[in-house]
Formats: C-alpha cells, structure tokens, sequence
C-alpha cells in the first residue's frame, strides 16, 4: 500500500520495503539450499518484484540467539570468535558463525527467485542480556565486539565476498513493554540500563577499543524503595497468585524466562520481584504496591544473580506530557 500511495503522488525515487524475520526462509543445513518458505513463496516472489521495480533493498531481522537454537546449532557457533569446532562446509565455502550462515542461505533464496543481485540490509541484530539461556552482558559483549570487528573489515560473506553490509543494531536500551513472541529475551535487547547507564563495552567508532559508550543524560533515577512480597504465610495462597499474575500481566516478569537472571528465585522473591516491577513501571506510584502482602522497603531485595531495578520516570511524569509516552 505504501508503494502504491508513492506512485499515485509521483514519488517513484523514494523507496519503499518490508523487513521479514529470518522464518521467512526454509530450513536448511547448507546456505546453497537457501529458499523461501513454500506457504509463503508466492507471497514473496510478488513482494521481491515490487522492491526490485524500483531498486529497494529486502531487509532482514536477525535473532541469532534464537535461530542458533532453533537450528539445533553449537551455540558457540553464534559468535565470530567461534571458539567450538562446529562449522559448515558448502561446496567450497566454510561457515564458522551464524551470521554469514544465514546471510548466504538468503543471498541464495533470493538468487533462486531470480533476485540474485537484490541488495540486502539487516533491519536489526543483537544479543539480548536477559530472559533467554546464553542471554548474558557478557555474551552481548562478546557478540558485537566480533560483529563491529567483521564490519569493519569489510569482507562480506563467502557468497557475496568483499561487501560493506548496512546493518541496525538492535537495540539502544531494553523496551519492557515489547510483544514477546519469539521469547522474553526481546525485552532485554538493551546496550543501556533504562537509567543510560551502559551495561557492556562496545565501541561504535568500530575501532575494537575496550571502552564503555558514553552515559546517556537526562534520565530520573527515581529513590531506592522497593515494593515487596512480607512472606507470611498466613495469606490465601491462591490470592496471592492472583496478585502475582497481575502485576506480571502488567509490568514485566521476563527475567523469569528459561535461563534467565532470576529463574531460580524462589516463591517469595518471585512475587517480590513481580511486585516491584509493578511498582517501579508505576513510578513508584504506592497505589501501585496495595497488592495482598505488599509492603514498602529501603532495603534491596535483589540476589546476586537477579536484580530488583529501580526504574526512570516516564517522560509525562518528567515534562508533564500527555501521558501518552510509554517508558521502555
């Protein structure tokens, strides 16, 4: 439709695309047998003819911890460092990491669509720091330190050798009210803390420096209060979940994912945990915290493994917005 609004305006050097997700491809265990769904192939094939009228690239998004998983791979072979001796070998090309794994099996997807030469961008790539197994700071460190590195160089993949790739990175900083469908982990995204602090090195400069980013200014840290599960076990159990359920379904209990930082808490420190992401996404609002059990604290509840943040204020909250800003 956006295409079609262009031309009807006498806009055709403006272009227009769609990014896809990498399920847009088939299942394959070598890149040269990359193709495009079967269910969605007729669907792709009329979208690749439209961007190829006028020159737009076909944009992917790249989850490599989630796609690493889903192949069954190493996860090591996730990384450019590779340090397993999991690779690949397609005829006469070696893959030791996933990106240029997946990469090629679309180059070859879309060569065989007849698109050989179509450019390609990647929308977003990342590694998360929390809610998935292997979602780490250090992990994430790992991932990019080797991904700006490849970038840098310049050298593309075995299918399309000496490339310069356009890529995003995803993301700046977590968005814990983001839709979850491929796991929790895409809610932890974030190179920052919410209150700008950067969670890992990473150079931008694509230098390969060991430094942190620059702390971001402007944020609010709000006081160190938590709101709290008491404990008592005196409560109606099933009342307490309930309030449990609640304040998850309207905050974010995603560090509770398989593998996460806080998977291993126990009953209590769940429901303290969820209570106090209820409270600080509230901005520390004390309505916030009259859930059955709840009490105040100055004391930080968090384990050595899971924390227990204090949250920003919101934009509306800060500059007296509309209330319509969202805080991620």
């Amino acid at each position: 439709m956006t295409r079609v609004a262009l031309d009807k305006f006498n806009l055709p050097d403006i272009k227009a695309t769609t990014p896809h997700f990498t399920d847009v491809l088939t299942n394959v265990s070598k890149p040269s047998e990359g193709d495009f769904r079967e269910d969605i192939k007729g669907k792709m094939l009329g979208f690749l003819d439209s961007i190829n009228k006028t020159g737009a690239p076909f944009i992917i998004h790249m989850f490599p911890i989630y796609t690493v998983y889903r192949y069954g791979f190493d996860v090591d072979f996730a990384f450019f460092d590779n340090k397993s001796k999991f690779k690949i070998v397609d005829g006469n090309n070696t893959y030791t990491n996933l990106f240029t794994f997946i990469y090629d099996t679309l180059v070859s997807a879309l060569a065989r669509a007849g698109y050989g030469d179509m450019e390609i961008v990647v929308g977003q790539i990342g590694w998360p720091t929390d809610g998935y197994v292997s979602a780490s700071e250090q992990n994430a460190e790992r991932f990019h330190r080797g991904l700006l590195k490849y970038i840098a160089k310049k050298e593309g993949t075995p299918l399309r050798p000496n490339r310069d790739i356009d890529m995003y990175l995803l993301g700046l900083t977590d968005e814990n009210m983001v839709v979850t469908d491929y796991g929790p982990y895409q809610r932890h995204w974030g190179i920052y803390k919410h209150d700008g602090v950067p969670k890992y090195k990473i150079d931008f400069t694509l230098q390969d420096r060991d430094v942190k980013p620059s702390i971001a200014k402007g944020t609010v840290r709000m006081p160190n209060r938590w709101c709290v599960f008491d404990g008592k076990t005196d409560h109606n159990e099933t009342l307490v979940l309930q309030d449990y359920d609640f304040a998850c379904e309207k905050s974010d209990c995603t560090a509770f994912g398989s593998g996460a930082t806080c998977d291993h808490l126990s009953f209590t420190e769940k429901v303290s945990y969820a209570y106090n992401m209820l409270y600080q996404m509230g901005n520390q609002d004390m309505r916030k915290c009259k859930l059955l059990g709840a009490k105040m604290t100055t004391n930080n509840p968090s384990t050595p493994d899971c924390d227990f943040p204090i949250e920003i204020l919101t934009a509306e909250v800060v500059d007296g917005g509309s209330g319509l800003t969202k805080k991620y």
